[in-house]
């Protein structure tokens, strides 16, 4: 990636079909050859220790080199594959066992600040959306971006009135970047489409494709980032910029500049406590969120904070939330199901925690390979929520949540002394429930990084007691 803001960069992501295929595609055998080795490893049996190390060091470079092309070839593509990479990029478990620091190191870049578009790119933009060109829309602007993501590039602003602004800029194209993205695995699901139907595939892409075209219409994220200011009004310790509607449109978003510490630097300087109350602070205003307006903020990557700490001491540790472009508001239903198995668990009934299992997630009682899995694998992820004492994250636990499930779920589908896979028997869970594992995964991930501990038992059982109160401005669904 170079970061010479004076060298030439493009005013737009590739934004055809086959070029979008082809150019991910030219990933596969990077990845395919680290894979391999881990395996070819295993077959060869090697115990010497020259040759471990051997091996080891070949596969470190491996990691390296296949990070580093994904780095590049994912911040060139914009739109989906950058935001797959982006969480490759912090989530603990994602990345090969052994090569997850190595992988990490290097797709960092991609949490805050992938590569951005031309300024002129930018400057066009504004220029459709707004009517002129931003020198005159706004009283200063930054040409160069602060921070460039998935779908736009963040310019520093100043309005009229005094007030400093962050515009976020959406990519020209990315629009038909997306919808090609979404046609091409569209095509892939339709290819597996006798086997994959029995998994809910159709679905479950259905589901994604709702959730990101909203992500590419501001006017949406604004009212989203509006309904989470209304949530918690009052909450002194967390903090949600504030919209200007009349410079917002749907690829243009303004809003209030918030200045803070980004997670990397917050994790590694900050003070215990000062982290600690930053992770009650996040505990708040994801689960809060949640179980009382059934909302899920389901994209909690690093980039998304930014933490704001008082030199004296004097005042509390406060968090701002930035980005609220994947959010889901979820049905009625939905979120009573979710407080009926945390509820049922948490009292320790275990007959009516497995009637809720069954009702609420689909899981099947009769497969006796899947249900000690899914139930296991749920029990592990409610841990925090259900033991009533402190609860400290770490990376440890944070791995434990991807990789139970993963482990498990290899041992069904690769039998020993067996060459051909085997598919385990359909999970019909809800379509509504499939951006909560990338909370679940993400939310982990993050926490760990600060290392915090608390009763978080306490902390969220009011909420999960509670009546379910709509968010403002924005629609309760159906269950789907």
């Amino acid at each position: 990636m170079n970061d010479d803001p004076s060298a030439k960069r493009p005013s737009k992501p590739p934004t055809g079909r086959l070029g979008r295929f082809f150019k991910l595609g030219a990933l596969a055998p990077k990845a395919a050859s680290l894979a391999f080795e881990g395996v070819r490893k295993k077959l060869a049996g090697e115990q010497d220790e020259y040759q471990l190390e051997a091996a080891r060091a070949r596969v470190m470079i491996e990691a390296r080199k296949t990070a580093e092309a994904m780095l590049k070839t994912l911040g060139e593509m914009k739109g989906l594959p950058l935001k797959l990479g982006q969480m490759a990029s912090y989530i603990d478990g994602l990345a090969p066992p052994g090569y997850e620091e190595k992988f990490q190191e290097v797709l960092k870049k991609l949490q805050a600040k992938a590569p951005p578009l031309s300024p002129e790119a930018a400057e066009k933009v504004i220029l459709q959306e707004l009517g002129a060109p931003p020198q005159e829309i706004f009283a200063e602007w930054e040409r160069e971006p602060f921070a460039a993501a998935s779908i736009g590039q963040v310019h520093r602003a100043r309005l009229h009135s005094g007030d400093r602004v962050a515009v976020k800029v959406q990519y020209p194209g990315i629009d038909v970047a997306i919808e090609n993205d979404l046609k091409t695995v569209a095509m892939m699901e339709q290819m597996i489409a006798p086997v994959g139907r029995r998994y809910q595939t159709k679905e479950g892409l259905e589901e994604i494709r709702r959730v990101f075209l909203n992500e590419i219409d501001y006017t949406w994220e604004a009212n989203a980032t509006e309904a989470f200011r209304a949530m918690f009004e009052g909450e002194s310790s967390i903090v949600i910029p504030r919209v200007h509607h009349s410079t917002t449109t749907r690829r243009v978003l303004t809003t209030e500049f918030i200045d803070g510490v980004d997670y990397q630097t917050f994790s590694e300087t900050a003070k215990w406590s000062e982290r600690n109350a930053a992770t009650v602070a996040i505990w708040k205003f994801m689960f809060r969120a949640l179980y009382e307006y059934g909302t899920l903020y389901a994209d909690p990557h690093p980039g998304n904070y930014r933490f704001i700490v008082d030199p004296t001491g004097k005042t509390e540790t406060r968090v701002a939330f930035l980005d609220f472009g994947c959010v889901r508001v979820l049905s009625n239903e939905m979120v009573a199901g979710m407080k009926r198995v945390t509820l049922a668990k948490m009292r320790g009934d275990e007959d009516e925690y497995d009637r809720a299992l069954v009702d609420v997630y689909g899981f099947d009682p009769t497969d006796a390979e899947g249900w000690p899995i899914y139930k296991g694998y749920t029990t592990l992820l409610l841990k925090p929520l259900v033991i009533d004492e402190p609860f400290q994250h770490t990376r440890e636990t944070a791995r434990e949540n991807v990789s139970y499930l993963v482990k498990r779920q290899r041992k069904v589908v690769w039998k020993q002394g067996e060459v051909l896979p085997n598919l385990p028997k359909p999970l019909k869970m809800p379509v509504e429930n499939t951006f909560v594992n990338r909370l679940q995964w993400g939310l982990a991930s993050v926490l760990a990084g600060l290392e915090g501990e608390h009763n978080f038992h306490r902390l969220t059982l009011p909420w999960i007691k509670g009546e379910r109160r709509a968010p403002k401005g924005m629609d309760v669904p159906d269950p789907i």
